[in-house]
């Protein structure tokens, strides 16, 4: 066991989880276990260190240059890595080098941008629930820009809602904390940290006080919420172990006050298509890609942001809505916006590396380069301020170029500096006197030595001096025997047959000075950028003031953008119930179908039309109306314009989105369970000032048992109980549920229309009052490509089955119908009345019903008890008194 592997090996006994990049030279290497794991998951060689010993130590390695690229695949593939760097200079080191682990990289603690996504929050998060108190937090911190907050609820559901909501790349949770079976964490790196001293409430609430440097939690709002200061104080924890230095960079901790803002849970993010489609990818076929037209990272997130939490107060909105109608008007103003802002880089997460010492010589000109752009997008603000809305005044009123700091870099680094701080280059000329001699040297050391040569030529007229040099005296004056004599100053070194080598004081002394710049002025210029470093550190909170207007301005012109594109609308929002949208589009089928392709359509809630009941045939565009109902009413509380030709919308609380068919086969759900589960929580959460979402509930069962469900949810939404309806799209292809226009308060049909020609159908897409006539199922059957001969034997079972349910109308009643009638609902729901008060009478076909109930009962297996009880509830369903 050499000195060098034992300091390895206390190294690696701090960090056992963790994959230990040990610098040795040139190299990071890794050893044992490590070695093996690294190896095969970046494909590099393995090797070993004594491949004669009994027993060879395997091991890889990586250079130190290249490391980050390493790096960032590793943590990609959640591993946590420990990088052990050289903690002395190895020239002046005194045996072993001292070696200490300066870093903890873990995915969600990141700050190189080769380890994160430009538009999209990197969230370390933590979460704690305590059982007994019923009440729990969830805190979350977004490293690379210092963002953090949190959420309190005493609801656990809520909690791990949330964290899928947010998605963070990693996830601390105390041992003994499993997350429910229900909720989705996929991708989620979840890393187990012990409840001491981690969630320990009086640690952490001492490291949130100090860390937020606050005497008392109540200014944080968090007097009154120990489950989330510990989960507060377990991201302080975490991140003080990996990151070991002061978290200063960390913005005011701001608690989300779910009373400001409508809620988006994530089933409904999914759904929607949000940011990710239904098959869990990015990019076209989603709502974000269709707007998001900012050009900063700054302002990418933001918008992320004010997605998943729309504003629930008015006067955000209508400040929003005023500056983004002023860029619309504005065309020349929008467009040099979007051209100077083209050039401005990541500030946040820029100087967030120059605060943490992360910070490479690129980062510097990076920043340089965008805080260039400033200056131009301050003089369109101005230009325009006469005009500007309120809130373009306000953003410029407090605007700050940052021109001294500009100045300072454009002053001392060169254009393109090199990758490594370690090998000089990096500062032009006339940054530092002293570096200017050292580069002077550098540059012109050759030169300077012709130079002497030529004075003591000229002073000792001998015009055949020679200047040389060798390895081992250095520069020397090489003089023949006939070439005269030396002068004084001339100190022999070296006689040979025919010359004498000599050297002078002055020869001497600028040998040393060429010889010694190169390290002297790599050690002076890694002095220099660490001053530098400190110094535009130090300005953080100006520069990131600077980010965040930058950011709102993105924004404005990104949402003016994508409404001049969409050719978009101002909508209309009130505190009232009702919600009348004319003309309106589903933006992103838009954008993949073409403006000239999509049949936009009206919808219209109110106090008499709160739920409506849409039904027709499966790719009529039931689901499309459904959707881009709910995404108008979304792009509208962020302030944006929205794909209409006219919206008025009642402010929106929450949006409940429960779509499509799927499944969690891992956990055991079925589709039909999934389905349930949505539909639970929606009846459960949604309120008066909610829009639900609803799209063939119960077709995962059987027929009747589909019917029933759907039938009560209907019912629920309506406010059977309190008369409260629910503001609700409700798409069915039950059409027994049309029957209840005038039976349930706030219910009308609706229907997309078809028209059949020549024995095919042709979607309208347009959305009219009244049921569908039937449902076209064996039609979309025969477009989908279905074979003929099977399309021909459906149309025959279809017509053999109507017959048969409905012998006395020919098949025709029910095929209008579309499904088999199901009166015991009705009857079960007698006391709730219609409209005017009457009780509905049973539908017709109960004998129907009970047929086919008694051909599926197994006689032999039943006890005379079970017949009796079967034949009460026949009586109580179909007909007077129950037993």
């Amino acid at each position: 066991m050499t000195p060098m592997l034992e300091q390895y090996l206390r190294a690696k006994s701090e960090h056992p989880d963790a994959l230990l990049f040990y610098r040795m030279g040139d190299f990071y290497e890794l050893f044992f276990e490590d070695a093996q794991t690294a190896a095969r998951e970046l494909q590099i060689t393995l090797t070993t260190r004594n491949p004669g010993a009994e027993s060879p130590i395997p091991m890889c390695g990586v250079p130190h240059h290249a490391a980050e690229g390493y790096l960032t695949e590793l943590l990609a593939r959640g591993y946590t890595v420990a990088v052990c760097d050289q903690i002395e200079d190895p020239k002046q080191a005194k045996g072993l080098v001292k070696r200490a682990v300066t870093r903890v990289l873990t995915p969600g603690t990141a700050v190189e941008d080769g380890n994160l996504r430009a538009k999209e929050h990197n969230f370390l998060a933590a979460l704690y629930y305590d059982p007994d108190e019923r009440a729990g937090g969830l805190a979350w911190v977004d490293c690379s820009t210092g963002e953090w907050s949190g959420l309190y609820s005493r609801d656990a559901a809520r909690l791990w809602q949330w964290t899928a909501k947010i998605g963070p790349r990693e996830l601390l949770l105390p041992e003994g904390l499993t997350p429910p079976r229900e909720t989705p964490l996929s991708g989620i790196q979840i890393t187990r940290t012990p409840l001491r001293p981690h969630f320990d409430f009086a640690a952490g609430r001492d490291k949130v006080l100090s860390a937020q440097s606050v005497a008392d939690l109540a200014a944080l709002d968090c007097n009154d919420k120990p489950q989330l200061v510990r989960a507060m104080g377990a991201l302080l924890t975490y991140l003080t172990a990996t990151y070991m230095r002061d978290l200063g960079h960390l913005a005011p901790f701001k608690p989300v006050n779910l009373g400001r803002h409508m809620l988006l849970d994530e089933v409904t993010e999914r759904n929607l298509e949000i940011f990710r489609r239904l098959d869990g990818r990015k990019g076209q076929g989603t709502l974000w890609h269709v707007l998001d037209r900012t050009q900063t990272p700054m302002g990418g997130r933001l918008l992320e942001t004010m997605l998943r939490q729309p504003w629930l107060d008015l006067a955000p909105i209508e400040d929003t809505q005023a500056v983004v109608a002023f860029l619309v008007e504005d065309e020349g103003l929008r467009r040099h916006s979007r051209e100077a802002l083209a050039g401005v880089y990541d500030l946040e997460r820029l100087i967030t590396r120059i605060f943490l010492g992360r910070a490479v010589p690129r980062d510097f000109t990076a920043l340089r380069q965008s805080l260039g752009a400033l200056p131009r997008l301050r003089g369109l603000l101005d230009t325009a301020a006469a005009a500007a809305p309120k809130a373009a005044a306000e953003l410029l009123s407090g605007w700050d170029d940052l021109d001294d700091v500009c100045e300072l870099l454009a002053r001392a680094l060169v254009d393109s500096p090199p990758v490594v701080v370690t090998e000089g280059g990096l500062f032009r000329q006339g940054y530092h006197p002293e570096l200017d001699e050292l580069l002077d040297l550098a540059e012109h050391g050759e030169q300077k030595l012709q130079e002497l040569l030529a004075r003591e030529q000229e002073a000792g007229n001998l015009p055949k001096l020679k200047l040389g040099y060798n390895r081992v005296f250095g520069y020397y004056f090489e003089l023949t025997k006939s070439a005269g004599y030396p002068p004084a100053h001339f100190e022999r070194r070296q006689t040979l047959a025919n010359c004498e080598r000599y050297v002078t004081p002055d020869l001497k002394t600028l040998e040393e000075k060429i010889l010694a710049s190169g390290e002297t002025r790599k050690t002076l210029e890694y002095n220099l950028f660490r001053e530098l470093r400190d110094h535009i550190a130090s300005l953080r909170e100006r520069v990131m003031d600077t980010a965040a207007r930058v950011a709102r301005l993105d924004v404005w012109q990104g949402l003016a953008e994508a409404a001049v594109i969409g050719d978009w609308t101002r909508p209309e929002l009130h505190t009232g119930q009702a919600i009348t949208i004319r003309a309106g589009r589903h933006p992103v089928v838009e954008a993949v179908q073409g403006v000239g392709n999509y049949i936009p359509n009206d919808v219209s809630l109110d106090e008499t039309a709160k739920v409506l009941l849409i039904t027709g045939p499966n790719m009529a565009g039931k689901s499309t109306v459904l959707r881009q109902t709910a995404i108008i009413a979304i792009l509208a509380q962020i302030g944006s314009f929205v794909p209409a030709a006219k919206a008025s919308l009642g402010l929106v609380d929450r949006v409940f989105c429960r779509v499509g068919a799927s499944d969690n086969l891992a956990q055991g759900q079925s589709t039909f369970m999934v389905e349930m589960m949505e539909t639970a929580r929606i009846l459960r959460q949604a309120g008066k000032r909610s829009l639900v979402i609803l799209d063939e509930i119960g077709r995962g069962t059987a027929t009747f048992d589909g019917l029933a469900l759907a039938w009560a949810v209907v019912e629920e939404l309506c406010g059977r109980d309190d008369g409260h309806g629910v503001r609700t799209l409700f798409a069915t292809h039950y059409h027994e549920l049309t029957a209840l226009e005038g039976r349930l308060p706030g219910l009308r049909n609706f229907h997309i229309a078809v028209k059949e020609w020549k024995g095919d159908i042709i979607f309208l897409r347009r959305l009219l009052p009244g049921p569908a006539d039937r449902s076209y199922g064996v039609e979309v059957a025969k477009l989908a490509g279905v074979p003929r001969n099977v399309v021909k034997r459906a149309r025959e079972l279809l017509e053999e089955l109507e017959r048969s349910r409905d012998p006395g109308q020919g098949g025709r009643a029910s095929r209008e119908r579309g499904q088999p009638s199901l009166p015991g609902l009705i009857a079960v729901s007698r006391d709730a009345g219609d409209a005017t008060g009457q009780v509905p009478a049973p539908l017709p076909n109960a004998a129907t019903v009970l047929l086919d109930e008694l051909s599926r009962l197994e006689l032999d297996r039943m006890t005379p008890l079970e017949a009796l009880t079967l034949l009460c509830d026949w009586k109580g369903r179909y007909g007077g008194n129950a037993c």
